[in-house]
């Protein structure tokens, strides 16, 4: 697994300590804590997925579903940098060694190289399924928001690394990751993180919600940008959403505050308002408490939760598994960093699809949120290098 923070990069091969939970029924993140507690590597840094599905099992609602929810791996081998320096760890002198030769290696330019061309037209009656969905928003019961996601087939093989190198070059994320963990392959350039956790306890979701392309022309861009902070639906969107992950956070932290709200942030071909909500742990909380709190992000569910989980099982037919789940890493201090797993593209039992979705609200209008997934896709669907051998994935 490859995951971008900030300023740091890290790499991670190989499992010295694997943690899974395999299904509902193993649905617990105190075993996810005291596994990790077990482990004996000084100073180890877990990584690994969370599926979407987890969030639905943690809130009670039984889907039926027995697809693994969580995986993390502790690496045999491990490479950091922050951009100065290399940390380099491995659990044998000869690996070290090896690692080592491969970091002072100079790399080789990357040539340009093909994309796959990917009609985005309409999967799934997306359209249909909006229309449907606000009618349910307009009813009477407490739902106020779903974000209903669609998915895009991907009839060739993808390499998943060029991809990856091609796709980081032309976005802006939040966060960035590349896994081939526990029968999943994935890259992705997060828009947002669902929890940041540090190891002296202070705590940090960052919503977006809120939603206008990016064109590449300065002119446009600032049009949008001004259309998107006017306009009512996506500022009602955004202001629940927050309100939402505020009420979330209060219940295993104090001072919560909201410490930046209604911003537009660039990524990729979109632009987002967005907004960041700090607080500090209460005594007696640690990062998964904190992590249970907040997950699944509210910008990839609904308001309320329990209410907007049936219906975009009703609508999306299945489960969603990565898709609006986490790629995150945590440690033995407390710290805990958990990218909303959006703008990607899954390979998993020979099939390979980008996946997005949109927030809809009463006010919706089916075109529009079908050209926004438009507009999300864009991120990842015009840099999809083709595996060298061709063939299906």
């Amino acid at each position: 697994m490859v995951y971008e923070s900030g300023t740091e990069w890290s790499l991670a091969g190989g499992a010295l300590a694997s943690v899974r939970l395999d299904g509902p029924a193993a649905c617990d993140l105190g075993r996810v804590e005291e596994a990790l507690a077990a482990v004996t590597v000084p100073d180890w840094r877990a990584y690994g997925w969370a599926s979407f599905e987890l969030g639905v099992a943690l809130a009670g609602v039984d889907t039926g579903d027995t697809d693994p929810l969580l995986h993390l791996i502790v690496p045999a081998d491990e490479v950091r940098t922050d951009g100065e320096s290399v940390l380099l760890r491995s659990t044998t002198a000869r690996r070290l060694e090896q690692l080592e030769r491969l970091v002072r290696t100079t790399g080789t330019a990357v040539q340009p190289l093909d994309r796959i061309t990917l009609p985005l037209e309409d999967t799934g009656n997306y359209r249909a399924a909006v229309a449907a969905a606000v009618v349910e928003l307009g009813g009477a019961g407490p739902l106020e928001k779903v974000i209903l996601s669609r998915r895009v087939p991907v009839p060739v093989a993808v390499d998943l690394v060029a991809t990856y190198v091609a796709g980081r070059r032309a976005n802006t994320p939040a966060r960035s990751f590349l896994l081939d963990l526990g029968g999943i392959r994935a890259t992705g350039f997060s828009p947002e993180t669902v929890a940041e956790v540090t190891a002296d306890g202070r705590v940090t979701t960052r919503p977006l919600a809120g939603t206008r392309a990016r064109t590449g022309a300065a002119t446009a861009d600032a049009r949008l940008r001004t259309d998107l902070l006017s306009d009512p639906k996506e500022i009602h969107e955004h202001a629940i959403s927050v309100k939402l992950a505020m009420e979330e956070m209060t219940r295993v932290c104090d001072d919560t505050v909201v410490s930046e709200y209604m911003a537009v942030l660039d990524r990729g071909t979109v632009q987002h308002l967005a907004s960041r909500v700090n607080g500090r742990l209460r005594p007696g909380h640690g990062p998964w408490q904190a992590f249970a709190a907040l997950f699944p992000a509210v910008t990839a569910t609904g308001i309320p939760k329990s209410h907007a989980y049936p219906l975009i099982r009703g609508f999306e037919g299945g489960p969603r598994g990565l898709y609006a789940g986490a790629v995150l890493i945590c440690d033995a201090h407390g710290a805990l960093d958990a990218a909303l797993v959006l703008r990607s593209v899954f390979q998993q039992d020979g099939r390979c699809w980008l996946q997005a979705g949109a927030g809809l609200v009463r006010h919706s209008r089916p075109e529009r949120e079908h050209e926004e997934t438009c507009e999300k896709l864009r991120s990842v669907a015009h840099h999809l290098v083709p595996a060298q051998d061709g063939g299906r994935p």
